[in-house]
């Protein structure tokens, strides 16, 4: 990165209101690849298999999945404009402060903030279940397990960033590699099903035996796997010429992920010998790989979704982490300045990133002690959080429009397009939030809903008098343009 390109990039940021904190080395390749790492297809295709093929059958998938991929490419797409046109950390946070006023920008933080913690906490609780399994412990071996992985996370995030960002970019490599490898094997050993068997929806494990409603169920796995995307985003102010590489970190890593992680379903469903015997299967990605490839492909699955997962769990914290740093140096929470605090050896927003991972081992205690099924339930929280704070900036960038109040864009432009894109993201996001709180799932929308409920009274008992918003307002930032 030149000289010149560097001061372009802070000169930018100060019209923002903010100087140049934290490291900025990434390229275009490190943005796609943090936000590839958390969507993480073997991830989320592998541990949430069961939650798909159990309810939806082979129909959830085959349709699901690209049902799923198009419409959150329509999210990426708004998303992507925004970033393009205000690239700062904590990025949808700052959007929706900015387009709609402080209380829509705290509601919003504490939505992604609840999110990212949600996602952090499942994706390393099933890191820590499945190395437990790997180890022959309990299942009581978990919560130490997970308090491990997650010491390990905040540590690597908070002392070696530069580490970290090549971890990022090796975890994409590894995605794409495990994924070619599993789908080679799988139909290369398996694939015995014709393609019709993708849209065969008669089977469901659903206690009333409703297909249509255990189709809608197992739209979760897709619909939770297409999450952190918006992790490009919030990287903005550590990424070299953010205004056009985070929203190419956004759209590429939702394309690449759409057409890897579709791949490998295929690849899976396709392979099914018995159906029944899958669907009423705990581990029903790893029941099939054991099938076809036997226990030596069993354990070969389970050892990439493992690896898999830890990368995912590391880009996770990375993310949330600068949400947190972000609405804390607007002072958006209590001890926000400890918070926003950036180390002056590391250059990296320390107390955060151990914050977001105490509070995601604390979520989990108190799910576990809620519920048996700890990881489904916060998957949900974590996926109907997300897609809250994606459609608030979204929609008060409909209203702004509307109004002449925002005019500014960023080198990425939808252009007349921008507002038919956008209410349709917003639109499917509300289609996510119902498929999130069905039957029998009430347990996460009622925490989704408790959540909502807890931060508009903290809103007007607490922060509505203390809490101005970002330093720099959309009427001035217009000016500056």
């Amino acid at each position: 990165m030149s000289e010149s390109d560097s001061r372009d990039d802070q000169k930018e940021l100060g019209k923002l209101g903010y100087a140049q904190e934290l490291l900025r080395e990434m390229g275009g390749f490190s943005s796609f690849a943090v936000s590839f790492s958390i969507i993480s297809v073997i991830t989320g295709c592998i541990t949430t298999y069961s939650d798909a093929i159990g309810p939806g059958g082979p129909r959830a998938i085959g349709l699901g999945w690209p049902l799923v991929s198009a419409f959150t490419l329509i999210v990426a797409l708004a998303m992507a404009e925004l970033s393009s046109a205000f690239p700062t950390a904590g990025a949808l946070y700052h959007w929706s402060a900015l387009l709609g006023g402080p209380g829509w920008g705290w509601l919003t933080a504490l939505m992604n903030l609840v999110g990212q913690i949600a996602v952090v906490a499942a994706i390393d609780l099933g890191c820590a279940r499945e190395l437990g399994a790997v180890l022959g412990l309990s299942g009581k071996a978990a919560l130490p397990l997970l308090a491990v992985v997650l010491a390990a996370h905040a540590l690597l995030n908070i002392t070696r960033v530069k580490l970290v960002a090549r971890l990022n970019d090796f975890s994409a490599i590894v995605h794409l590699l495990g994924v070619a490898l599993l789908v080679g094997l799988l139909f290369f050993f398996g694939a015995g099903q014709p393609l019709s068997f993708l849209a065969r929806g008669d089977v469901t494990n659903r206690a009333d035996g409703n297909t249509s409603l255990g189709f809608l169920n197992g739209l979760i796995l897709s619909m939770f796997t297409f999450t952190g995307y918006d992790a490009s985003a919030h990287l903005s102010e550590e990424t070299r010429d953010p205004e056009r590489r985070a929203p190419f970190g956004i759209l590429s890593a939702v394309v690449v992920s759409a057409i890897a992680g579709y791949a490998l379903l295929v690849a899976l469903t396709l392979s099914i010998r018995d159906l029944d015997a899958v669907t009423k299967s705990d581990h029903a990605a790893l029941f099939i790989l054991e099938t076809v490839l036997g226990p030596r492909g069993g354990k070969m699955g389970l050892a990439l979704a493992i690896i898999a997962m830890w990368f995912c769990g590391l880009s996770s914290i990375t993310s949330a982490s600068r949400t947190l740093y972000a609405f804390s140096r607007d002072g958006g929470l209590p001890f926000s300045e400890k918070l926003a605090k950036v180390s002056t050896r590391f250059r990296t927003p320390a107390n955060a990133a151990m914050v977001i991972a105490i509070a995601a081992f604390v979520l989990t205690v108190m799910t576990t002690l809620a519920s048996e099924s700890a990881f489904v339930i916060v998957a949900q929280v974590a996926t109907m959080g997300l897609y809250v704070s994606y459609a608030l900036p979204i929609a008060l960038g409909v209203v702004a429009r509307r109004r002449g109040s925002w005019k500014r864009r960023g080198p990425f432009s939808l252009g007349k397009a921008s507002t038919v894109v956008a209410s349709v993201a917003v639109l499917w996001t509300g289609f996510v939030l119902v498929v999130g709180a069905l039957p029998p799932n009430l347990l996460a929308g009622g925490i989704l809903l408790g959540s909502l409920a807890a931060m508009a009274a903290l809103w007007q008992l607490f922060a509505k008098k203390r809490f101005t918003g970002p330093r720099v307002n959309l009427e001035a930032l217009e000016r500056t343009s």
